[in-house]
C-alpha cells in the first residue's frame, strides 16, 4: 500500500507585495493578478512594515487584523486593517530580503492569524524565516510554486520543504517548534567535546562547545544543518514575554518547570517613555502597554527571574532608581556576556555582545519559549564571512561610519551576508575601543547576519576589568584557527572611510556626508540607541557639543536635540565627567535609559510626514521613528547636525564657526 505525500491546496488570490501604488490598490479592491502582471515586486520589505511597533501590543488574534499596515508602495499605505482576512490571501509573494530587520515574531505570527499559509520571496531574513518555521508558517524561495498555485494545484508538503535543512522541515511538518519540542527534544544533552580536526573559526569553537544531542539532530552539524545549542544566557523583554507566557502555558499547562532559570534575565526595555510616543498615545494603545508589562512581571516574579525593570523620569530626578537599567543587549555586555559564551535574546540586536568575544545572536517568541523549558536554542549552523578592517580611522571617523560604508558595499547590498557570522579583525581593530566594537556587531543585524564577533584581544581584558571589575584570562582556543574556512572575505581601508550617512528608507543607502549635492535641512536630531546610547557615543556627542557650548552656541532654532543614556551606567559616567553641563548649555533634552525613538515608542521620534530627522539609532526603514524621513548617522554627526540645523560633519561645524581642531571629537 502507498503512503501518498501530504499537501495543501492554497486557496484564495495570491497577494503581490507590488512596488506600484496603483496594482496594489487593484489588489486591495479585489482584481486578481498574475505574476505578470504585478510587475515589480518590492524587495527588503521589513517586520516594521509587516508590523508597526504599536501593534506590538497584541500577542492574540487580534494580530490577524494588521499584517502589512505599514507596508508602502509608491509612498502610499495601500493595506488597511483587517484587509489580508477580508481578501482571503493565502499566498503572498514579495522580491529580496523580505522580513529584515526586527526578531518580532509577530509579523508571521499575523500573517498566519489572517489566513496566509505560505510567503514566497527571492530571499528572506533568518530571524523571520525561523519564526515562521516555529509557528508552521511556510515560506519558499521556489517562483515555480506561483504558477502551480495559480492553476488551484494541491502543492505536496515535501515540495514547501523543498531546500531547507532537515530540522527545519521535521519542525514545519510538526506543525511548529512547541509540538515538534514535545515529540522529538525529550533526550537532550551536550555533545561530546569535538578533538582535532580542520582549522575551525572561533565561532565554529564555540559553538562546539555548546552543542547539544538531539533525537534529530547531530552533534556536531556542517554549516547549512539545523542545530541545537545551550546558552550561557538567554533574554527577553516586555514586547515579547506575554506571548511566550501564553503560548507555554496553554502548551505545557501551569505551573511550569523551567530550566536554568538563573539563566534567563528579564528587562523592561522599550517602554519607559509610552505615554510621549505619539503612535501609542494616538492608537490608544497606552494601556495596552500597561498590561503587557504587567504581564511580564507577573510571569518574571512567579518563576523567580532575574529581572531589570523601567527607570522612570521620576525615579531618576529622585535618585531612587536603585537598581541598573537600561537597553537589554547593552546591558548584557556591561553585566553579563563573557568571551566564549553562547548568548540569545528576542532582539535582532542581540548580537551586540559579540563585541566581547562570545556568540551572540537573536532569536523570536517561540524560540525563546521553547528554550526556557528545554534549555535548546535552535540555530541552522551558518557560514563565516571575514571581515578584514584594516589601516586607522581618520580623526571624526566612528565605528558607525565603516558600518554604513560596509552597508553600502554591494556584497552586502545583494545579500551576501545574509544568514552569515560577520567575523571582524585587521589592524584597525586595534583602534576600536570594545563600545565602538560593539557597533559593528550590533549592526550585523542590519547586513542580514547571524551574529558578529571580534575575538578578545587585551581591549577585551580591559573592558571586563574597567566596567565590570572582572579580571578575566584569555585561554588559548579563543580565537580562529589560521586556515579556518570562511566563504568569503571583505576588505576595507578604515583610513579611507569618510564620515557617511544613510539616506531615508534603508540603512544600506549609505554615501559619504561630502557628496550631498544639497544641504539637507533638519528638524530633530536623536543621539540614543543601543547602537549610540554607550559611553564611547556620549564621549563623541561630549566632544562636539563641549565645543559648541564653548563659542556660545546652542542647537539651531527649530530643532529638537534628544540624546538618551542607553544604560544607567552610561548616564552615571556622563554625570561624574562633567558632560551635562555642555548637554545643558546647548539645549539638549537628555533622557532616561530606553529603546526610545529607535522603536517608534518615545522621544525623538517624528510626528509629521514632512519632518526631517538626523539619527545614530541602526535602522531607518519606512515608518522607523516616526512618519517623517530618517537620516542615519555617526553620533558626531548628529550633534554637529543638530547645531547646524543642517547635516553636516564636526569638522564642516568646527570650519563654519571658526578655530578648532578636527581631531578632537576623539579626544
Amino acid at each position: 500500500m502507498s503512503h501518498e505525500e501530504p499537501s495543501i491546496r492554497l486557496s484564495g488570490p495570491i497577494l503581490y507585495l507590488c512596488a506600484s501604488a496603483e496594482r496594489m490598490a487593484r489588489q486591495m479592491a479585489g482584481e486578481r493578478l498574475s505574476l505578470v502582471d504585478a510587475g515589480a515586486l518590492r524587495d527588503d520589505v521589513s517586520t516594521d512594515e509587516i508590523t508597526p511597533l504599536p501593534i506590538l501590543t497584541h500577542y492574540d488574534d487580534a494580530l490577524g487584523r494588521y499584517p502589512y499596515t505599514g507596508f508602502q508602495a509608491g509612498g502610499s499605505l495601500p493595506v488597511r486593517a483587517n484587509a489580508i482576512r477580508e481578501g482571503g490571501f493565502s499566498v503572498v509573494v514579495a522580491g529580496k530580503r523580505y522580513g529584515k530587520g526586527s526578531s518580532r515574531e509577530h509579523s508571521p505570527a499575523a500573517e498566519k492569524l489572517a489566513g496566509v499559509r505560505l510567503v514566497i520571496a527571492e530571499s528572506f531574513e533568518r530571524i523571520y524565516r525561523q519564526n515562521a518555521d516555529n509557528i508552521g508558517l511556510f515560506t519558499s524561495t521556489d517562483f515555480s510554486l506561483v504558477g502551480r498555485i495559480e492553476r488551484g494545484e494541491a502543492i505536496a508538503i515535501g515540495d514547501l520543504v523543498q531546500g531547507r535543512d532537515a530540522l527545519a522541515a521535521a519542525i514545519l511538518k510538526s506543525g511548529g517548534l512547541l509540538p515538534f519540542g514535545q515529540r522529538w527534544m525529550r533526550d537532550v544533552a551536550l555533545a561530546p567535546a569535538l578533538a582535532g580536526g580542520a582549522p575551525r573559526t572561533l565561532f565554529e569553537k564555540i559553538i562546539a562547545r555548546h552543542a547539544l544531542r538531539t533525537e534529530l539532530t547531530e552533534p556536531h552539524p556542517a554549516p547549512g544543518a539545523g542545530a541545537f545549542v545551550r546558552a550561557d544566557w538567554r533574554f527577553i523583554h516586555e514586547y515579547y514575554t506575554g506571548m511566550a507566557a501564553h503560548m507555554l502555558h496553554a502548551t505545557f499547562g501551569e505551573p511550569l518547570v523551567l530550566h536554568a532559570p538563573e539563566s534567563v534575565v528579564v528587562f523592561e526595555d522599550h517602554t519607559s517613555y509610552v505615554k510621549e510616543s505619539p503612535a501609542h498615545v494616538r492608537a490608544g494603545l497606552v494601556p495596552n502597554v500597561q498590561r503587557m508589562v504587567e504581564a511580564q512581571r507577573a510571569f518574571a516574579a512567579r518563576y523567580g527571574l532575574r529581572t531589570h525593570r523601567t527607570l522612570t523620569e521620576d525615579e531618576a530626578a529622585r535618585g531612587d532608581g536603585g537598581q541598573s537599567a537600561g537597553i537589554s543587549h547593552a546591558m548584557v555586555a556591561e553585566h553579563y556576556a563573557l568571551p566564549g559564551q553562547v548568548v540569545v535574546g528576542t532582539d535582532s540586536h542581540t548580537p551586540h555582545s559579540g563585541a566581547l568575544g562570545c556568540v551572540a545572536f537573536g532569536v523570536g517568541t517561540t524560540d525563546m519559549a521553547n528554550a526556557f523549558v528545554t534549555g535548546a536554542v535552535r540555530l541552522t549552523v551558518p557560514q563565516s564571512l571575514q571581515v578584514v578592517l584594516d589601516g586607522c580611522p581618520a580623526p571624526g571617523v566612528t565605528a558607525k561610519d565603516i558600518v554604513l560604508h560596509l552597508l553600502a558595499q554591494p556584497y552586502i547590498r545583494e545579500g551576501g551576508g545574509l544568514g552569515k557570522v560577520f567575523e571582524f579583525c585587521g589592524t584597525a581593530i586595534a583602534h576600536l575601543a570594545t563600545d565602538e566594537r560593539a557597533t559593528l556587531t550590533n549592526m550585523v543585524a542590519e547586513m542580514g547576519g547571524f551574529t558578529g564577533i571580534v575575538a578578545p584581544d587585551a581591549e577585551t581584558v580591559r573592558f571586563l576589568r574597567e566596567r565590570r571589575g572582572v579580571d578575566f584570562v584569555i585561554e588559548p582556543w579563543m580565537h580562529s584557527d589560521a586556515g579556518a574556512l570562511h566563504v568569503h572575505a571583505l576588505h576595507i581601508d578604515c583610513a579611507a572611510v569618510p564620515p557617511m550617512v544613510a539616506a531615508p528608507g534603508d540603512p544600506g543607502n549609505g554615501l559619504p556626508l561630502a557628496s550631498l549635492r544639497a544641504r539637507v535641512r533638519i528638524d530633530i536630531a536623536y543621539g540614543g540607541s543601543c547602537t549610540a546610547g554607550k559611553r564611547e557615543d556620549f564621549v563623541h556627542y561630549h566632544a562636539v557639543l563641549r565645543w559648541a557650548a564653548d563659542r556660545g552656541l546652542k542647537v539651531a532654532p527649530g530643532v529638537e536635540l534628544f540624546l538618551q543614556f542607553g544604560t544607567t551606567a552610561v548616564r552615571d559616567h556622563c554625570i561624574a565627567a562633567g558632560y551635562m553641563d555642555a548637554f545643558e548649555k546647548v539645549g539638549a533634552r537628555m533622557l532616561q535609559p530606553s529603546c526610545g525613538a529607535c522603536g517608534n515608542c518615545g522621544p525623538g521620534g517624528s510626528v509629521r510626514k514632512e519632518q526631517v530627522t538626523v539619527s545614530a539609532i541602526n535602522r531607518n526603514f519606512p515608518g522607523r521613528g516616526g512618519p517623517g524621513q530618517v537620516w542615519l548617522a555617526s553620533p558626531p554627526t548628529v550633534a554637529a547636525s543638530a547645531i547646524a540645523g543642517e547635516l553636516l560633519s564636526f569638522a564642516e561645524l568646527q570650519s563654519r564657526y571658526g578655530a578648532g581642531i578636527a581631531g578632537t571629537v576623539n579626544a
